[in-house]
């Protein structure tokens, strides 16, 4: 694709995946598996890391609680949990007929953030590696990367589909009118109050990842704005 087209930028955890679920299942296999008080050392040590590096590490807080109980004999139950989990099913209804539908219209682009082996993984494990025809971006923090995504993706327009208002606020001020922000209020992220009057609101919002292409999207990008 040449630098005159259309590239539509998708997140993945709570934009075309349900991750809020993901992380309730996990919740419930820990109680079950290690109990609640282990469990709540878990989720400390989960947010310390995500405190420390900025984005969610599963796997990552895993190895620091093994630390913690080396002789935990659940371990390996854990991490298998984790390795095998049907993200396929955990897909927003629709979301891949948005993708189908931005393919044909455009150049269409996994862009997400996060640690170096999960992240990957869920978009393997989801199928989302096929359906982008292996159009995936990782980075640690995606909004700092633009220079690289226009580098890998060049393109006279952009369109950025995130659950986070942060995100699309960032990636807003740097690439400006060339940028269309879809917020997608899926996920917890997307109704913190504090978050919401924060940042200013993006460019479109929709309630599901489905609604994308009944927001106006197309219009916009027809008429350059």
């Amino acid at each position: 694709m040449g630098a005159d087209g259309t590239v539509f930028l998708f997140d993945v955890d709570n934009t075309l995946l349900d991750h809020d679920r993901v992380t309730a299942d996990l919740r419930r296999h820990l109680e079950v598996t290690v109990g609640a008080e282990r469990s709540r050392r878990y989720w400390d040590l989960f947010e310390s890391i995500r405190a420390e590096l900025g984005y969610a590490d599963y796997l990552g807080a895993l190895q620091r609680y093994r630390l913690e109980h080396p002789h935990e004999p659940h371990l390996i139950a854990v991490s298998y949990y984790l390795m095998r989990y049907p993200f396929a099913n955990r897909l927003f209804p629709n979301s891949l007929d948005v993708v189908e539908r931005a393919k044909k219209l455009g150049t269409a682009v996994v862009l997400t953030d996060g640690d170096v082996v999960f992240q990957p993984h869920k978009v393997y494990g989801s199928g989302l590696y096929e359906v982008f025809e292996g159009r995936v971006l990782f980075y640690i923090h995606k909004e700092q990367e633009l220079d690289h995504v226009a580098r890998e993706y060049p393109a006279a327009r952009y369109v950025m589909v995130d659950d986070k208002l942060r995100i699309l606020a960032a990636m807003k001020e740097i690439w400006k009118d060339r940028l269309t922000t879809v917020f997608v209020r899926q996920g917890h992220y997307a109704f913190d109050a504090a978050t919401l009057t924060r940042y200013p609101a993006a460019d479109i919002s929709i309630d599901r990842i489905g609604d994308l292409f009944d927001s106006g999207l197309e219009s916009r990008l027809a008429q350059g704005t």
